[in-house]
């Protein structure tokens, strides 16, 4: 596979600009179909496209309508938003930024959003709770990040002084992840935090590339030959 097989052929969609709005449906990686309904740009057509994969959810896309006008995009499908650049016919040039507002899904669920939101997760748990640094607060979590974890203090400077203030003996053991559009669920072992070892289940929401709100819930860990079950809570092999 590669990355342009991840362009969301079947898309269809309305890109709404702050004067007008165009509806657009990805009918291949060669074709589209436009309709503009307003405004001295309006036209019904098919038009020849080329797409080149940008990396992530960006691609670049661009065409020539059949009244001369040529247009370059980028279409951010994380952050649903389509920069815009056309040149008309009388020569005049115009930048623009629409929003995204799909109409009917693609043929293909080939998002791998979920994949890097999972990433930037494990990215967070390792380097704030096995490396300690707090640095990465600022890079990984949204300024506006909410916290639901009801003994640490609300907001991201509260959390990078919770990090400054770890012991040494606080380390953390990642499992298995499940993500799910922009959610992702972390089950791990945290160890220092307590008087005895914790599983915890982490759940983050990621909101364009970082972190922006936290749940979790806490249970001391018992061993396999401690628990009724005669199972472990955790397995350090399972995330794998």
């Amino acid at each position: 596979m590669t990355a342009l097989d991840h362009f969301p052929v079947g898309l269809e969609m309305d890109v709404v600009y702050p004067t007008y709005k165009a509806s657009m449906k990805l009918l291949s990686t060669r074709e589209l179909r436009l309709e503009i309904k307003e405004g001295s740009d309006a036209t019904v057509e098919k038009v020849e496209i080329q797409v080149v994969p940008l990396g992530n959810s960006l691609f670049a896309v661009s065409w020539q309508q059949r009244d001369g006008a040529t247009v370059a995009e980028v279409h951010d499908y994380d952050r649903q938003v389509v920069h815009s650049h056309v040149t008309r016919n009388s020569g005049e040039f115009t930048r623009m930024t629409g929003t995204i507002e799909i109409t009917r899904p693609a043929d293909r669920g080939l998002n791998d959003q979920p994949q890097r939101n999972k990433a930037l997760v494990l990215d967070s748990m390792l380097s704030l709770f096995q490396q300690h640094d707090s640095s990465a607060v600022e890079r990984l979590l949204s300024p506006d990040y909410i916290q639901h974890n009801p003994h640490v203090p609300q907001g991201r400077d509260a959390l990078q002084k919770v990090v400054e203030g770890l012991s040494a003996e606080v380390s953390y053991e990642p499992g298995m992840m499940i993500a799910e559009g922009n959610l992702v669920a972390i089950h791990g072992r945290l160890h220092g935090w307590g008087p005895e070892p914790q599983v915890v289940v982490d759940i983050f929401r990621v909101e364009n590339g970082k972190i922006a709100e936290h749940w979790d819930v806490l249970q001391t860990d018992v061993s396999a030959a401690n628990s009724k079950s005669g199972v472990a809570m955790f397995d350090p092999g399972e995330g794998k």
